[in-house]
């Protein structure tokens, strides 16, 4: 149906909601479905867009922003307390999307003006950017863990 809609021009619009067995509406973490989207549907890159600018070094701090990790950052920047809280299922989210094959899933701040666009087309972009352990990164010779 998705792939459909996107080959007839259209935007699908998903719902989070979801149907158990006797019909009964559940709602369903919607991080958790934007993943399961993007790993069904192959996508390249994956995009979270919250009221937040990304990952903070320190929470308190919007200057402290990380604008891009490799996958296997994330258990220590979890462990060190980096990524608490509401970021752990957006993260472990993520981690699993790019498990599945996506190359990027970035953190942005949706109340930024043009945020997609400067997250996507911009070198440093505006958010975080976690990435494929695969990705060649610029200003690196290879992929991997560097």
């Amino acid at each position: 149906i998705i792939k459909k809609a996107l080959n007839e021009g259209k935007i699908p619009v998903i719902s989070p909601i979801a149907l158990d067995d006797e019909d009964r509406p559940y709602n369903t973490n919607a991080d958790a479905a934007a993943s399961a989207v993007a790993s069904a549907l192959k996508a390249r890159r994956l995009v979270f867009m919250s009221d937040v600018p990304g990952l903070l070094a320190d929470p308190k701090d919007p200057d402290t922003l990380i604008s891009t990790l490799r996958v296997h950052e994330v258990p220590e920047l979890k462990k060190s307390g980096v990524i608490s809280a509401g970021m752990i299922p957006k993260v472990d989210s993520a981690v699993k999307a790019l498990q599945s094959g996506v190359r990027r899933v970035h953190f942005i701040d949706g109340r930024t003006p043009h945020s997609l666009l400067l997250e996507i087309f911009t070198d440093k972009g505006v958010g975080t950017e976690i990435v494929h352990p695969d990705v060649v990164l610029p200003g690196t010779l290879s992929s991997g863990q560097n």
